[in-house]
């Protein structure tokens, strides 16, 4: 299934009417990323998740991940914590982190699949509700119901002896519906995963560092969401028409499955998967990814504003 996200990304961008790919702006990249330090952003957060073990870290990864998606508004869902405002993705890490933590999560996820609403809202208390909040908890409470009746309370379990992504990939989209990320253009189904292909990144990088064996991601092609696009904007790899720059611009909401919003998606696939044939594939995909990723965290720079799609996707 991910040989499906370049091909059908390729497809897109070959029809594209409303963003170009600049080439020549994305190999001026290359220079950095091949100096770039690569450390899998987990082991940067300051709760100690790499102190969990690996089985509780990969069903931590399992719910955290399912829901690590439109966290944008105005107000933005911002939560307190230590008298410091956190938002955004780490702000859910450090609400989903805290069920865990000094758990055994198998217990947590019977909580999780008997939780009411009003449980769950409370978890993710902020200064307003998060976005998509029922969609969230839907999402939650089916999946714990999976792993509590297909594998016993444990995913980590389930998983345990795979060390590939296509393995680890097809599980979860077999096992879970919401992982699904498809759209469709030009008649055609548009394939991307984005949460998919994260949630087998995660894992796998937290598998090689806290076990010390072999895995494989090379087959991850990129987490299309709306940040990367936005840094790649920034450095004039992506370029994008009048007609799409003044929606971003006024920071209009672009809807899902629009025109718009699969170009963009897939000019990013396209354009890592790009960078990766150029470096003749000395580092992974989903590792260039990360690389992109961590530069529109560096607040020095600054960027256009990123396209506002509301979606359970990315």
């Amino acid at each position: 299934m991910l040989n499906k996200v370049l091909e059908t990304s390729r497809f897109v961008v070959s029809k594209a009417k409303h963003v170009m790919i600049n080439y020549d702006k994305a190999n001026k990249l290359i220079d950095e990323l091949l100096r770039f330090d690569n450390v899998h952003y987990l082991t940067k957060v300051p709760y100690g998740v790499y102190d969990m073990s690996t089985k509780n870290i990969v069903n931590f990864l399992l719910i955290y991940d399912s829901i690590d998606f439109s966290f944008w508004g105005n107000p933005k869902w911002t939560i307190n914590t230590n008298g410091k405002d956190l938002d955004g993705g780490i702000a859910l890490l450090h609400c989903i982190f805290n069920l865990f933590q000094d758990r055994d999560s198998i217990e947590v996820y019977q909580q999780l699949e008997n939780m009411t609403f009003e449980e769950f809202k409370d978890i993710l208390k902020g200064n307003i509700d998060i976005p998509l909040l029922e969609e969230r908890y839907s999402i939650v409470t089916g999946i714990a119901e999976i792993v509590n009746k297909k594998m016993n309370g444990s995913f980590y379990d389930h998983i345990k002896d795979m060390n590939t992504d296509q393995e680890i990939f097809n599980t979860i989209l077999t096992n879970f519906s919401s992982f699904d990320d498809t759209r469709t253009y030009g008649g055609e189904t548009i394939y991307f995963y984005k949460l998919a292909q994260l949630l087998t990144s995660d894992i796998l990088h937290v598998i090689e560092i806290k076990e010390q064996i072999y895995v494989d991601y090379s087959n991850l092609l990129g987490c299309a969401d709306y940040k990367i696009p936005q840094v790649m904007q920034g450095f004039g790899i992506l370029e994008y028409d009048k007609e799409l720059s003044s929606l971003l611009d006024t920071k209009t909401e672009i809807e899902e499955n629009s025109e718009y919003e699969v170009e963009i998606r897939a000019s990013m696939i396209v354009v890592i998967n790009y960078i990766w044939e150029q470096i003749n594939k000395s580092i992974d995909r989903i590792d260039i990814n990360d690389f992109i990723w961590s530069k529109g965290q560096d607040k020095t720079k600054k960027y256009k504003p990123y396209h506002l799609t509301r979606t359970t996707s990315y």
